[in-house]
């Protein structure tokens, strides 16, 4: 056997011990997955492709309420229908140049095209399942010929860490490929003996991969191995690196929908509705039993004089002695219990509420108020504002920043011009939740305004309010495009030609009021002078 590397032993290590810290919420996964995500469910239980996996559900609450869940932050955060962020200089005077906004929206614009392009919305949906079930998500982001390509990790492959402020800057993943797909990627001459005798007997047999991405201690330089994220990949079984290189950045998205301080992994809705699932599967098992014994019961046949068989086909017939007791009658169990019933759907609305689906459901009626649908906005605000934070945090800027540097490193964005050189760019979240979220405070600057209004009628206002921050602000929080909003420079010259233009009225309103006095002079001035 070859000699192990010493930066795989190292890795080993780390596996395992990363591997030690997941074990305890594999069990924890795999039951989420059982009832409220079947199709990924195969975590500590190994099943094939194909095989059944809902053997375990007879309530469909849960699975409905996961669905409306995920579609929602799907369409509130990252929707293909509307923008979901744009981009803006930090810095105050480029702001207004018009050079600068012009590269700065051109850009955008190809960003978005190349979301558009890419397999983007198919995996950004699956990522929001696994975050509403099993609590973390891990997105990976990589180049293209293309543009950008995008992978929703499974949970069951992904092992993380976090560095000292709490961010995941290490991801393990434990994955398979086939012989032949081994020796097509990484090429025969860093294939194992083993990898290339299956490609030849058994060239779809599969192999063990982990690939590990961890920040390296000293980057030295813009070489794939110097660069400041490492990236190795290596064989499981013979301990052969297939793989070593580096990333600019880091490639892994991995958002926790909540998380406490001693974990790197996040906890979900579908843990707190667990077992208020699991109990209301059981109670319309037993429901469902109740029901069928209902609808075909046992029968009571006498045990003496009765010899034919027992027929419950439709239309059958079965005889008995007539004036005799000798008949089938049904056994009366007393299934029906209100009881249950109720139980269970006071289960339904508690699985309901863990997964927000009352107030997600909202929605504002031909019956209803600008007001009321305000304040059910605001309600949804208060409910998912710190999912969102977080989701900002650990998914929306690092997934825009990577983008943004892969597209700017292929040559996929407009050649900046050369006095944008080193500034630095703000992320914009334009979403239909942030665009709601921004809707709620400009209520309350025009709640602001009602009570200025009525406050200036006794004391002086005007004041303390700039009027062209007034309507920047406005146009900040409306969203309306830089195309359409003048420069400061436009702005300026407008209000000088508007000035001038003032002044010459004002001009000619003089000259005209001294003609009329001077001809309404002219007969009193002709009169004294005879």
């Amino acid at each position: 056997m070859a000699q192990v590397s010493p930066i795989v032993t190292q890795l080993e290590r780390r596996y395992k011990t990363l591997q030690s810290q997941r074990s305890n919420w594999e069990n924890h996964w795999q039951q989420l997955a059982d009832y409220m995500l079947p199709r990924k469910a195969d975590i500590t239980k190994k099943r094939t492709q194909g095989d059944k996996r809902t053997e375990l559900i007879y309530d469909g609450t849960a699975i409905h309420a996961v669905e409306l869940l995920a579609s929602s932050l799907h369409g509130m955060l990252t929707g293909p229908s509307t923008p979901w962020f744009s981009m803006r200089f930090s810095g105050q005077e480029l702001q207004g140049n018009d050079e600068a906004n012009e590269w700065l929206e051109a850009s955008l614009d190809q960003m978005y095209q190349a979301f558009n392009r890419s397999n983007f919305q198919q995996e950004i949906h699956e990522l929001y399942y696994d975050l509403v079930v099993f609590g973390t998500a891990a997105f990976y982001v990589e180049g293209d010929r293309d543009g950008l390509r995008f992978s929703s990790r499974h949970i069951a492959e992904i092992m993380i860490s976090e560095d000292a402020e709490g961010r995941v800057d290490t991801v393990y993943r434990k994955f398979k490929l086939t012989a032949r797909a081994i020796v097509m990627r990484f090429g025969e001459e860093n294939s194992p003996r083993a990898v290339l005798a299956d490609q030849k007997n058994d060239p779809f047999k599969e192999h063990e991969i982990i690939h590990a991405v961890f920040p390296r201690a000293e980057a030295k330089g813009k070489m794939a191995k110097s660069k400041p994220v490492a990236s190795v990949y290596y064989h499981l079984a013979s301990k052969q690196i297939l793989s070593e290189g580096g990333f600019d950045d880091f490639p892994f998205m991995v958002p926790r929908f909540n998380k406490d301080s001693v974990s790197s992994y996040g906890r979900s809705p579908a843990m707190t509705a667990l077992p208020d699932v699991k109990m209301v599967n059981k109670m319309s098992e037993v429901t469902i039993r109740a029901a069928q014994k209902q609808i075909d019961p046992p029968l009571m046949v006498p045990d003496d004089g009765f010899m034919l068989p027992v027929r419950t086909t439709p239309g059958s017939l079965n005889f008995y002695r007539s004036g005799t007791r000798d008949r089938l009658e049904p056994l009366q169990i007393g299934a029906n219990n209100p009881l249950g019933l109720n139980m269970e759907e006071q289960r339904r609305n508690a699985i309901r509420q863990a997964f927000y689906v009352d107030q997600l459901l909202l929605g504002g009626g031909p019956s209803m108020t600008a007001t009321e649908v305000l304040q059910r906005n605001e309600e949804k605000m208060r409910l998912l504002g710190p999912v969102l934070g977080r989701l900002q945090a650990e998914l929306l800027r690092p997934l825009i920043s990577r983008s943004f540097a892969l597209l700017l490193r292929e040559g996929l964005l407009p050649p900046a011009p050369e006095f944008l050189q080193g500034q630095d760019i703000e992320i914009e979240y334009v979403s239909p939740l942030a665009k709601a979220q921004k809707m709620t405070d400009l209520q309350g600057m025009l709640r602001g305004f009602e009570v200025l209004t009525q406050v200036g009628e006794i004391a002086p206002v005007q004041d303390y309010l700039d009027p062209d921050k007034l309507v920047q602000y406005l146009v900040e929080v409306t969203g309306m495009p830089a195309r359409v909003v003048r420069s400061k420079d436009e702005i300026a010259q407008l209000r000088r030609e508007q000035e001038e233009q003032a002044q010459v009225m004002a001009s000619q309103e003089q000259d005209m009021m001294e003609a009329q006095q001077a001809q309404q002079v002219a007969p009193l001035v002709k009169a004294l002078s005879q």
